[in-house]
């Protein structure tokens, strides 16, 4: 038997007294957050949830989040984690692809009506059967939400112990849905085994303190979140402060408060606590940060050399996909780190650079990163299509285009699908973005390419100047060409006040195209 949920029962054995979730004036111990998911456990099974049964989870980061995840996996269910940005009818196809019987949904907030969406969704999906509101209120037994039911509700009087269904390790614990940004989203099957085995691998990676604590504004319904944040926190018995959406300011108001360790973010979230204008102590903050992460996407040089600057640590970078559960690489502090670079694969994982038709590259490259090991899905939800285009002999094809160096260390170069062919040479935007963010005028930029009559496609870059600056398109050009070659440097620039980004912080590429 392998069940991910042990994470929680650990922490509810071992440290029962100790604050597991922290958010806002709430603090819950560990044995709380256990009593909790075992309620919604038993009411799962009450309702005629049975292992295997896929329970959609719509939450940004708030106690029911944990609450839901561990209740459902110790009943034996399938948990699908959900945008909480998605409108009713991307709702209601997730519902419908993973086959969900059950749906818990935020309500949300006048400007951000989650449940709203849910439940309408919920209203059209047939194979939903069971929908659970999460009331904005702690503790309210009244929806806000006609017809619906919320969960405070629907578990009182149900009991606080609960014996967690037997799963094996190659049973499916998560279904993660990619960004679909290549045609519709796909739900990548993770195992308990990938996830409990990555949360371990991932938290060897570091000397830790007695007693961690990590500010978990990472999305918990994106795995990056979900492993690094909940699963290790949970691992080493940490306390996790939440954070419902990321704003620098409030974030240093919370390291400073709760004296955090841990601070796992994408470079936007980094490049925001630079720019943070509130008053805190700095110094205090860098004194018990002992580890900055960084993953999601490519982390500028310049970036990484300003947080080392003003916060005293050294973000280390790592590498990762939804199908990898999903750290496949990183920097290990006790080998080395090498800036730049996405470090080496971690305990248990292989990778390999392959070409277009999956022979393998030799020395340098670039290729396209190939992984293996136990970080690896099972396969995509009724899609054997989309495996048969993604695994080979047991190797799985990410999509990322890399090179490899002496050592070992793999460099992303970029995104397959992000590269720009213009004019029948390849260039690769990561390049032009760490070259345009060492510019002092530049605050953050992104580049991509746009349909041109004669070269097929011209390079251009969305930059966001720094505060008080009158830098000028032709300007930036002019600069970027004195450092770019002929066919690299940016023809056009378009500034803005800020750019389009997903929940977790990655910037939208495809809006900006």
């Amino acid at each position: 038997m392998l069940n991910l949920a042990a994470l929680l029962e650990d922490g509810a054995r071992t440290t029962p007294d100790r604050d597991c979730l922290v958010f806002g004036d709430l603090r819950l111990n560990y044995a709380l957050v256990d009593m909790i998911a075992n309620q919604v456990a038993n009411l799962l099974v009450a309702r005629g949830i049975a292992p295997g049964d896929r329970v959609a989870l719509a939450s940004p980061n708030t106690p029911y989040f944990p609450f839901v995840y561990f209740g459902a996996l110790k009943a034996g269910a399938v948990v699908v984690p959900l945008n909480v940005l998605l409108t009713s009818r991307e709702i209601a196809y997730h519902l419908r692809d993973s086959g969900a019987k059950a749906l818990f949904a935020f309500a949300g907030t006048p400007e951000l009506p989650l449940g709203e969406r849910a439940f309408a969704a919920f209203r059209e999906t047939e194979t939903c059967e069971l929908y659970i509101d999460l009331p904005a209120t702690p503790g309210a037994t009244e929806s806000t939400i006609e017809g619906a039911e919320t969960l405070w509700a629907a578990l009182d009087g149900r009991p606080g112990t609960f014996s967690t269904v037997r799963t094996e390790a190659d049973d499916t614990a998560v279904i993660i849905y990619t960004s679909g940004t290549t045609g519709s989203p796909k739900g990548a099957q993770l195992s308990h085994m990938n996830l409990l085995f990555n949360a371990v691998a991932s938290d060897a990676l570091f000397e830790r303190t007695e007693h961690d604590v990590y500010l978990t504004v990472l999305p918990l319904f994106h795995i990056f979140g979900q492993t690094t944040m909940l699963n290790c926190g949970l691992y080493r018995h940490a306390t996790l402060v939440l954070q419902p959406r990321f704003d620098g300011d409030e974030a240093l108001s919370l390291m400073e408060k709760e004296g955090v360790t841990v601070f796992a973010g994408v470079p936007t979230m980094y490049w925001g606590l630079l720019g943070a204008t509130g008053e805190h102590d700095i110094a205090g903050i860098a004194k018990r940060l002992n580890v900055a992460v960084s993953g999601g996407s490519a982390l500028p040089a310049e970036l990484a050399r300003q947080v080392k600057e003003r916060f005293g640590v050294e973000i280390l970078e790592g590498y990762g996909l939804s199908e990898t559960s999903p750290v496949v690489s990183f920097n290990n502090p006790r080998v080395k780190a090498k800036p730049g670079s996405i470090g080496l694969p971690i305990w248990g994982v292989e990778m390999k650079l392959v070409d277009s038709e999956f022979n393998d590259v030799e020395g340098e490259g670039p290729g396209e990163i190939a992984v293996r090991g136990h970080c690896v899905m099972k396969g995509y939800h009724n899609r054997p299509d989309a495996d048969e285009l993604v695994f080979r002999d047991g190797w799985f094809r990410t999509g990322d285009i890399a090179r490899r160096d002496e050592d070992g260390f793999f460099f992303i170069v970029d995104r397959s699908k992000d590269m720009i062919i213009r004019g029948g040479y390849n260039v690769y935007p990561r390049e032009l973005e760490e070259v345009l963010m060492t510019h002092p005028d530049v605050s953050l930029a992104a580049v991509v390419g746009v349909r041109h009559e004669t070269h097929g496609e011209e390079i251009k870059a969305y930059v966001i100047r720094e505060e008080g600056s009158e830098l000028t398109e032709r300007q930036l050009v002019e600069w970027a060409k004195e450092r770019l070659a002929g066919y690299k440097y940016p023809r056009l620039v378009e500034f803005r006040d800020e750019l389009p980004m997903t929940a977790t912080g990655k910037i939208l590429k495809r809006e900006l195209r």
